[in-house]
């Protein structure tokens, strides 16, 4: 599976963004998907996952209730849509896809397949 994230950019506190995922080489509609970050000088972070049966969507305390993660397994897709952004946000983002089912979402390790990251900037 090849990731490629988009939709990275410049945007100001308060402010929102979809952050976009798309594979090829395989249907990613049996696998686990996620978002993680790192901003400079830091590990990189779980944001969020969504496991392939029934949706069931994780997010990070961080981010929960300002961030939505979306599927769209027709497409190859997965996007990541980002509210009420703060300077704390910023970071560069990965997508990256989990093909079993029960590995902990959470863990970096969980994942086989990374996509390059976007950057996300936010100014105060």
């Amino acid at each position: 599976v090849q990731l490629q994230a988009s939709g990275g950019g410049l945007v100001q506190a308060g402010g929102s963004l979809r952050l976009s995922c798309a594979a090829s080489g395989r249907m990613i509609s049996m696998y686990t998907m996620g978002w993680f970050r790192q901003a400079p000088g830091k590990e990189r972070e779980f944001v969020a996952a969504i496991k392939w049966r029934g949706g069931t969507t994780y997010y990070a305390d961080s981010v929960k209730g300002r961030f939505t993660i979306v599927r769209e397994n027709a497409n190859n897709m997965m996007y990541l849509q980002m509210n009420s952004l703060t300077p704390e946000d910023s970071a560069v983002y990965y997508c990256a896809a989990d093909p079993s089912y029960y590995r902990d979402y959470v863990k970096l390790a969980s994942y086989d397949y990374w996509g390059q990251g976007t950057l996300v900037t936010v100014s105060s």
